[in-house]
């Protein structure tokens, strides 16, 4: 958030110690006759601990030689856990004669009196209670709007945002409280960090959300995203990716989009690059089942390069990285791919899918390590299905 500007969730500590002392003030009518006692008590025990019955609850108030009452750590850091520990702190940091003074004048107010107080302490609440979640997502985009904060608060805006955005009825109103395009700017940001969280909350807003991935469609952001996918940092390249799967899962505008902007050389790209992080390739490699299984189940056929010679190859390849989770995931891919209409199995065959298949089926015997041979088990079962599959569509091709 901007220096200077007092977080919401976390009051300066001169307002807590004031909202405590007015607490007391206010709430000490409503423990009558219980509150009187306590508050006598402490007055007469100098600040020392003091257990009342169970039926008035437990108040405790420890104090030094002068009298005053010990703060926990947590309450500077963000406030008091409840009405309660506020209410012990400023009894234990009073005056105790005034206190004592204080508790016997309590036990002489009328019925109406005590009404105004409990009035009194409705009002107090209202002023205490924590802000909306629009309220809080409101600053947020105010600082990023803020041209002169610094990254780091920048930073701190953004994260604030991801974490809001997580419910869809945030996620709605991120557009409506003109937070969107703020957002988007940032992937233009010199800051790889900055980049990156920008690219993370599009994607959490737009996460099965076809409202919000229209919106953010139609800012034009799937441009910048494409090319931070090619970037040489993992993280910021995962980010732009996760914001991409988010944005054309399920989305026919986005996928076109996705195909216009060229973002199948995006994915060949972290295919086939060896210096690449396997995770990133994982996603990749999830993404492209994901686009499959859209066309197979609506029936619309509108990303060719699912069906490129070149990009299958790029598939094929993978499966000779020995990583079980990565051979799952590229299993499920050709799998889905074979399905589909427009796939020409003599392509896989062309790259001897068979025999990778067999080589595949050697190492998942030969090579598992003991930890991890149940899943190899399981991956091989995925392995058999794919190659009967696959010699399925070559008989019925070549007949």
């Amino acid at each position: 958030m901007a220096k200077g500007r007092a977080h919401p969730s976390k009051r300066p500590t001169h307002q807590l110690i004031l909202a405590a002392v007015l607490s007391v003030s206010v709430l000490l009518p409503l423990l009558v006759p219980a509150a009187a006692t306590v508050a006598v008590a402490v007055a007469e025990g100098g600040g020392k601990q003091l257990a009342v019955g169970k039926d008035e609850g437990k108040l405790v108030a420890e104090g030094d030689a002068g009298g005053g009452g010990l703060v926990e750590e947590n309450e500077f850091a963000g406030g008091f856990g409840s009405l309660d520990s506020m209410l012990q702190w400023a009894i234990g940091n009073s005056d105790p004669e005034k206190l004592k003074e204080g508790a016997v004048d309590v036990q002489k107010l009328s019925a109406d009196e005590l009404l105004e107080r409990r009035q009194e302490i409705k009002e107090l609440m209202e002023k205490l209670k924590m802000p909306s979640d629009a309220d809080l997502m409101k600053i947020a985009i105010d600082d990023l709007n803020n041209s002169s904060i610094s990254l780091e608060d920048r930073q701190r805006a953004l994260q604030e945002l991801l974490v809001l955005v997580e419910p869809i009825d945030n996620a709605n109103d991120l557009e409506k409280l003109g937070g969107l395009l703020p957002v988007i700017q940032e992937l233009n940001n010199a800051n790889e960090e900055i980049r990156t969280t920008s690219a993370w909350v599009l994607g959490t807003a737009s996460q099965n959300n076809e409202l919000v991935q229209n919106q953010i469609l139609g800012y034009g952001a799937l441009a910048r995203l494409v090319k931070m996918g090619y970037s040489t940092s993992t993280e910021e390249a995962a980010k732009a990716l996760y914001a991409i799967s988010s944005l054309i899962r399920n989305n026919v505008n986005g996928q076109e989009a996705f195909h216009s902007e060229n973002g199948s050389a995006m994915l060949q790209h972290i295919l086939v690059s060896n210096n690449i992080d396997v995770r990133l390739q994982k996603k990749a490699v999830f993404l492209v089942t994901d686009l499959a299984d859209f066309q197979l189940n609506s029936g619309i056929a509108q990303l060719p390069f699912l069906s490129d010679r070149l990009f299958l190859k790029s598939i094929v390849d993978m499966l000779s990285r020995f990583d079980l989770d990565l051979h799952e995931k590229v299993l499920l891919a050709i799998k889905s791919l074979l399905k589909l209409s427009s796939t020409d199995v003599e392509d896989f065959e062309f790259y001897d899918l068979d025999s990778v298949l067999l080589r595949l089926g050697v190492q998942l015997e030969d090579l598992t390590p003991e930890d991890q041979k149940e899943f190899a088990v399981e991956v091989d079962a995925l392995r058999r299905e794919v190659q009967t599959l696959f010699q399925q569509k070559l008989k019925q091709a070549h007949s």
